[in-house]
């Protein structure tokens, strides 16, 4: 539908009249210290906040025999799901005219790293300089507020999207994705799905696939007073992780690059995120396990990527010092996510484009992201149309992470008026 100018100033009046709530509602997430397994906290907020919009509700856990054999799936970093839940909040219209669509959050953050580097802990949320300090205010519990706002605002003014509407706050997308996968498999499906990632309200038009792998070394165990008697697992790992970084090389030369990624300055990231190993100082280390995080193309097959990572290892095994004689053992657990191109010309793009520009007063950026988002369950697998959009902010998965307050609450206005343009809008 055509959103006149006068409908478009309510609606940018409504989303402001709704900031100290909306602040109010991230602060409450962001002091839920959501880390993987402890999920349950923050989605009783979540729930709350979507009962407050009137949706029915729908929490679940996901069930890992369902999910475990689709396409998509990652292996799971923990034993079980029980007790860690998705919500999902329906709206169902009186009739259904127009578009449906979800709106997709994860409410999962990352470890929070040394505490006493924070200037204010990261489990206590802070405002300064327009910014919200704090873990997950930026990546992406802003996303989940934004569009909790545009919802909200909308409702103030005595209207409601005419079709369905499907918000979900799932777990997981810091590992795994199995949370948006679970949803997919319960059912949900919508003519396109947005997810309100803090990209510095950019338009994703494709995204990194990424693997996690494990790699167990053992060596042999000696003495410190004959060290060469000994197989050092822990400098045959470091040797190990050196040997990939040539491949890493070798994936970003500009022959080597997809499309979207040519002008990226190192688009292909390999990243060494854990290492432990020993047992005692005055020994040479037996045992030593590495945690190795893998970027690579859309395009490429997750076999291939498999395949190439083991090549380099073994060839490693064979031909460096540091590793003769080591038994060399891979484990494929976490990430196992495909990267993907999101078609630019499809009505969800250009109609989020338009809302941003008539918000903003400027043409949106586009982003392709070397990280991976939720974005490729609807984009690869649910034949869903799907971007992410979200707030500036920055921090992520470091020190004081933050989200400009100013720019979530823009990203609020522009959600709130892609809804009526996309969905329609009918009377409550």
């Amino acid at each position: 539908m055509t959103i006149d100018n006068g409908l478009l100033q309510d609606i940018r009046a409504a989303v402001a009249g709704r900031r100290e709530e909306t602040i109010a509602f991230l602060a409450d997430i962001v002091a839920q210290p959501s880390l993987l397994g402890h999920e349950a906290g923050v989605q009783d907020r979540v729930e709350a906040e979507y009962r407050s919009l009137g949706l029915a509700i729908d929490r679940f856990e996901p069930d890992l025999e369902q999910i475990r054999v689709l396409p998509g799936y990652s292996p799971a970093v923990l034993d079980s799901y029980a007790g860690r839940e998705n919500v999902v909040g329906l709206h169902a219209p009186r009739e259904a005219k127009g578009r449906s669509l979800i709106l997709n959050g994860h409410i999962d953050v990352v470890p929070t790293g040394p505490e006493n580097l924070w200037t204010t802990p990261p489990f206590e949320p802070s405002i300064r300089d327009g910014r919200m300090y704090g873990r997950g205010a930026g990546d992406m519990k802003s996303g989940i507020a934004a569009y909790c706002a545009a919802l909200h605002a909308l409702r103030s003014l005595g209207l409601q999207p005419a079709a369905p509407v499907v918000l979900q706050s799932v777990i997981e997308e810091e590992c795994t994705g199995n949370g948006a996968l679970a949803c997919l498999a319960r059912g949900y499906k919508a003519d396109a799905a947005v997810i309100p990632e803090p990209f510095d309200q950019s338009l994703m038009v494709g995204q990194l696939g990424v693997m996690w792998l494990t790699v167990r070394i053992t060596g042999k165990p000696a003495h410190v007073l004959d060290t060469s008697a000994g197989i050092n697992a822990i400098e045959a790992a470091y040797g190990l992780f050196d040997a990939l970084r040539g491949l890493e090389a070798e994936w970003n030369e500009p022959a080597q690059r997809h499309a979207l990624f040519r002008d990226h300055a190192h688009p292909v990231n390999f990243n060494l995120g854990r290492i432990e190993g020993g047992d005692w100082t005055s020994s040479v280390p037996c045992t030593a396990r590495v945690d190795i995080r893998v970027g690579f193309y859309p395009g490429m097959a997750l076999a291939a990527v498999k395949a190439a990572l083991e090549g380099r290892i073994d060839e490693a095994v064979r031909s460096r010092r540091e590793l003769r004689g080591a038994r060399v053992e891979i484990e494929y657990r976490g990430f196992q996510a495909e990267g993907c191109v999101l078609a630019t010309d499809t009505p969800l793009m250009t109609t989020l484009s338009a809302a941003h520009q008539r918000i903003a007063g400027a043409p949106i950026r586009q982003l392709a992201s070397t990280a991976t988002t939720d974005a490729r369950f609807f984009a690869l697998y649910g034949g869903i149309p799907a971007t992410c959009y979200g707030a500036v902010g920055g921090g992520y998965h470091g020190i004081d992470e933050w989200v400009s307050l100013d720019s979530m609450m823009q990203v609020a206005e522009v959600l709130a008026l892609f809804i009526a343009d996309w969905c329609g809008l009918e009377a409550r």
